[in-house]
């Protein structure tokens, strides 16, 4: 039997496997089958906390629940953050992930601050399929025309400002984005309603998992693609389905830092000789 932890931020859920001491063969079909909320364990992600090298305190992997392999998940690094400030007693670690190194640090409270990075912004680094204005660029679907932003923050996104974030079509609109030839590594796909300048309203579509309560670096790149309209200050609080994230493009170098909750739900163990496919 194999322990996890099944923990959340934001109701954006995920099973945490510790594989610093002993590894863990995890591959797609065993990554779907403990994501699949009736046969499984059911979650958003499966997270593998693997040794840290060069200096990181840990690695982290990130499978969806397509068992897809992923480069970056904000609200999972503040989770596999937490654990790793406990176990350390220390107030900052760094997570090196797919998309880049993550300096995370405690923000009182049970909250952590995740240091993103700098956004990519080129449309080759997001990446889009042919040279766009990721500012603001057409997007065609199924005859209708959307005007897109793009932004990389580790992982693609695709940024959609919208009248009322709640009451757009995220279910049938956001696979059909996900899967546009214009994102040849597939997209995230956010639905954002600005409400003043220092509050958005966000729902997301997760490539690979669907809709889901929060995703830290779908309201990175809400905020980056907000301000770059020019529709947003600097410090943003940003309203998701699970609740609330708050965000800060720090203009001396352009990084990112997104500050939220963590939660441990459960611990538990599987057989993974047992999984069902």
């Amino acid at each position: 039997m194999t322990p996890f932890l099944k923990m959340h931020g934001l109701g954006n859920d995920f099973v945490v496997f510790d594989a610093r001491k002993q590894g863990l063969a995890l591959d797609a079909a065993a990554a779907r089958a403990i994501a699949d909320r009736r046969r499984g364990v059911g979650c958003d992600q499966v997270i593998v906390i693997e040794r840290g090298v060069n200096g990181a305190d840990a690695f982290m992997r990130i499978f969806n629940a397509d068992g897809g392999e992923v480069e970056s998940c904000g609200n999972a690094a503040r989770c596999v953050a937490h654990l790793l400030m406990e176990e350390k007693d220390r107030d900052s670690v760094r997570i090196d992930t797919l998309g880049g190194a993550l300096v995370c640090t405690g923000a009182g409270g049970g909250m952590v601050t995740v240091d993103m990075g700098a956004p990519n912004l080129m449309w080759d680094e997001v990446p889009l399929a042919r040279p766009a204005d990721t500012n603001r660029f057409a997007l065609n679907v199924d005859g209708t025309t959307h005007m897109a932003s793009a932004v990389s923050v580790g992982n693609p996104h695709c940024v959609l400002f919208v009248d009322d974030a709640d009451a757009a079509p995220v279910a049938s609109l956001g696979p059909r984005i996900e899967t546009h030839p214009m994102f040849p590594k597939r997209t995230n796909v956010e639905f954002v309603s600005v409400r003043d300048r220092g509050h958005l309203r966000m729902r997301v579509w997760e490539r690979g998992s669907g809709i889901t309560h929060a995703c830290g670096s779908g309201t990175c790149a809400a905020a980056v693609a907000a301000h770059r309209r020019g529709l947003t200050d600097t410090k943003i609080e940003v309203e998701l389905d699970g609740g609330v994230l708050a965000v800060e493009l720090r203009v001396s170098d352009d990084h990112i830092l997104m500050t939220g909750p963590t939660a441990l739900s459960f611990h538990g163990e599987i057989d993974f000789a047992g999984l069902q496919p």
